[in-house]
């Protein structure tokens, strides 16, 4: 029996979905080895195992045709200069791509191919980002008292390649400047490929 068309909502003001299949919690623990700062990350991590973003997902069965989506929440913060960001991952099918729409809150999505071309775009509310097939991309929110919330949907069978943004890390990073703004700055341990 084929499934049947389904709807949820994304209720204000927090727009977690009405309904969702899976749920995690990224936690300042498991962001190890991906902030530029490491003494601020072990002091951080040393007060407190702060959470640093949540993923709301409806799943689908991981087959071509059917579709997941759901929500990403990055919390404010930084470590050291750099703000609060997601793991970041390519698609295990690399040419998978990805769209993303800003729901509330300020910040960036890095994105970066596997020969290491780098492109970083603003994320706002009402902005719509087509991230192609091949780019690993990372959420960043800038925002300092607002969540950065995004609605997320990309092919179910895509997959999650985490491992290779945890080796080389990504040639950008989102930071605060000395003068409170936001600057995108070259990542001096970055593995270029």
């Amino acid at each position: 029996m084929p499934d049947l068309p389904f709807q949820f909502t994304l209720p204000f003001p927090g727009l977690i979905p009405s309904k969702y299949d899976g749920y995690i919690q990224r936690k300042l623990s498991s962001l190890r080895g991906q902030f530029l700062d490491t003494a601020a990350y072990e002091q951080m991590l040393a007060v407190e195992d702060t959470l640093v973003y949540e993923v709301y997902e409806i799943h689908r069965p991981e087959v071509v045709g059917e579709i997941l989506s759901g929500i990403s929440i990055v919390h404010p913060g930084r470590v050291g200069q750099e703000f609060f960001m997601t793991k970041g991952h390519f698609h295990t099918v690399l040419e998978t791509a990805e769209i993303y729409m800003c729901l509330k809150g300020e910040g960036f999505m890095v994105m970066e191919t596997p020969e290491g071309e780098t492109c970083v775009e603003s994320l706002g509310p009402g902005v719509v980002l087509y991230v192609p097939p091949s780019w690993a991309h990372r959420s960043v929110c800038t925002s300092r008292q607002q969540d950065l919330v995004t609605f997320f949907a990309y092919p179910a069978d895509a997959g999650h390649d985490y491992g290779t943004i945890e080796r080389q890390g990504f040639g950008k990073l989102v930071c605060e400047a000395a003068n409170g703004s936001v600057e995108i700055v070259d990542n001096p341990r970055w593995n270029k490929p």
